[in-house]
C-alpha cells in the first residue's frame, strides 16, 4: 500500500482517512477537565479574597463607627405605621414658613410666585398708582396712555444718518415685532381657563 508523502515525513502523525467523512478518533478530554479544575480553583480562590477583604473593611468600620447603639441599628418603619395628621403643628408650620427670612424654598415650581408677580405687574398697569413717594408723579393706564399718544403723537428722534453700506451689505430691518407684549404662562392660563369653566357652571345652575 502507497503511503502519502505528508506520512512519510511524518510517520508518528495519525492517519486522517477523508474519505470516511468525520473523525474516527476520539475528543480528548485532558484538556477539558484542566481548564475546569483550573477555573474552578481561581473561583474559589476570589471568593475566598473577597469574603477576607470584606471582612477586613467591615473590622475596620467597626472600630471607626465604633460599637452599634440605638441610633445605628436597623429599625423597621412598617411596624411605626402612619403618622396621624395634626392640623395645629400644620398651622404652625405654615406661619413659620410665611416668616422665615427670604429667599424661601419654592413649593410649587414657581408657578404660584409667577402668577402673583403678573398679577401686581396687571395692578400697576390697568390702575392708577403714585410712581413715589412724595406723591407728586401717577402712573396711568397703559390704554390712557395709548389713548393719549394716538391723540397727542410722541416726539420723535431725528434719524440716525448711518454711512453707506459696502458693497454686499445690507441695512437690518425689522418686517414684524419682536415682541407680543405681555404673555401669561401655561399655569396662569390654565387658571384662567378653569376661573372661566366656573364662572359659566355658576350661570348654567342658576
Amino acid at each position: 500500500m502507497h503511503k502519502p508523502e505528508n506520512q512519510e515525513l511524518h510517520p508518528d502523525r495519525e492517519h486522517i482517512d477523508i474519505e470516511a467523512g468525520f473523525e474516527r478518533s476520539d475528543i480528548k478530554i485532558t484538556g477539558i477537565i484542566v481548564f475546569l479544575a483550573s477555573l474552578g480553583i481561581f473561583v474559589a480562590v476570589t471568593g475566598v479574597l473577597c469574603f477576607g477583604i470584606g471582612k477586613v473593611i467591615n473590622a475596620r468600620m467597626n472600630r471607626e463607627d465604633g460599637p452599634n447603639n440605638k441610633w445605628t441599628q436597623t429599625v423597621n418603619i412598617r411596624q411605626l405605621g402612619n403618622m396621624p395628621n395634626n392640623p395645629e403643628m400644620q398651622n404652625k408650620v405654615a406661619e413659620l414658613t410665611q416668616s422665615f427670612p427670604t429667599p424661601r424654598v419654592q413649593t410649587d415650581d414657581g408657578n404660584q410666585d409667577v402668577a402673583e408677580l403678573h398679577a401686581r405687574e396687571n395692578l400697576l398697569l390697568d390702575n392708577y398708582t403714585w410712581a413715589d413717594a412724595g406723591h407728586t408723579r401717577v402712573r396711568i393706564p397703559v390704554e390712557r396712555a395709548m389713548e393719549l399718544l394716538a391723540r397727542n403723537g410722541i416726539q420723535v428722534a431725528p434719524a440716525v444718518q448711518l454711512p453707506t453700506p459696502m458693497t454686499g451689505d445690507e441695512r437690518p430691518t425689522v418686517h414684524a415685532p419682536l415682541t407680543s407684549g405681555f404673555a401669561p404662562t401655561a399655569y396662569e392660563q390654565e387658571a384662567a381657563r378653569s376661573a372661566a369653566a366656573e364662572a359659566r357652571q355658576r350661570e348654567e345652575s342658576k
